[in-house]
Parts: structure tokens; sequence; C-alpha cells
């Protein structure tokens, strides 16, 4: 969670808002089904489960993601790679760079 509330000050120090937090896949697929949000970020492991499931709800709502990982591209299933990904751990200005890429709305 330590991890989480950084990247939320990340977010914000960035000018952007935290629609929400989920560490778990539970609360995290429901924030992928119900939240009004522009773009998502995700770990590719929350709590040691998979959240392939989150993407795909995602993706299926039309909402650009990014994946956060210490796994590299590869760690990435074949669907994702395109993505933009974070390699953790990463700088504020990573992380505004990745955003700008994923999608025109998000440009400053």
């Amino acid at each position: 969670m330590l991890v989480a509330m950084t990247i939320e000050d990340m977010l914000l120090e960035l000018g952007h808002d935290v629609a929400g937090l989920a560490s778990r896949l539970g609360p995290a697929l429901a924030l992928a089904r119900e939240g009004q949000f522009d773009a998502a970020m995700l770990d590719v492991n929350l709590a040691g489960e998979p959240s392939y499931e989150v993407a795909d709800l995602l993706a299926e709502r039309g909402i650009p993601f990014l994946f956060a990982t210490g796994y590299g591209r590869q760690g990435i299933d074949q669907r994702y790679r395109d993505l933009p990904i974070l390699q953790k751990p990463f700088l504020a200005g990573e992380l505004g760079s990745a955003l700008k890429e994923l999608t025109p709305s998000l440009r400053a």
C-alpha cells in the first residue's frame, strides 16, 4: 500500500486526480467495471493474483491503461505487450511520459 500511496502522490504532483486505488483483485475488478476515469495503471500482480481480468474489463470499456511491473515486458501477457509499460521502480517523470503516451487527452 505504501507504493500505491507514493504513486498517488506522483500522480497528484503531475496534475492528475486519482479515482481509486485497489491492491486486491476484487476491488480492482469493481473499479474497472464501475469506475469513471480517463486512464488506469495496473500492477501485473495484485496480492499474488494476476490483474489480466482487470485489463480485459478496461479494454472492453475502451479505457486506456498501462502496466507497472518489475517483471519487464516479457513478464506481461502477450495480449498486452504493446501497451506502455513502466518498469518498477520508476520516477514521476517516467510516469508522466507513460501517461502522455497512453492517451492524447492526458497531454498537458
